[in-house]
């Protein structure tokens, strides 16, 4: 059973950082792309950030892109997401997940086969 555990959620003001912590429970390589994804109460999921483990590309939504950093740490088996210059907009509960193949595109939702069970993000004004 492949488990992936978020961490490192928490409240902070605007213009504040956090990493979120993603450990998982097998080798971080074996899955084609680890994702950030996020989801604010009244919408849909959408996608954050994703890594191809192999290679250690990144990928970005345009709203993150210079604000946030997808990172892995093999040795850890851990996925992290480093957000900085954090808005009221951002909040929403983070979820990691993972694909075992290419998953169409890398914000693709229904392309990962494991998720885990969230952390929440809260940005106040």
């Amino acid at each position: 059973q492949v488990q992936l555990v978020e961490s490192g959620g928490a409240s902070v003001q605007a213009g504040g950082s956090l990493r979120l912590s993603c450990a998982v429970s097998r080798y971080t390589y074996n899955y084609y792309y680890m994702g950030w994804f996020r989801q604010a109460p009244g919408k849909e999921r959408e996608g954050v950030a994703a890594i191809y483990t192999r290679t250690g590309s990144t990928y970005y939504a345009d709203s993150m892109k210079g604000r946030f950093t997808i990172s892995q740490d093999n040795a850890k088996n851990t996925v992290y997401l480093q957000m900085n210059s954090l808005k009221p907009e951002d909040t929403a509960m983070y979820y990691c997940a993972a694909a075992l193949r290419y998953p169409g595109s890398w914000a693709r939702t229904d392309g990962y086969n494991y998720w885990g069970q969230g952390t929440q993000v809260t940005v106040s004004s």
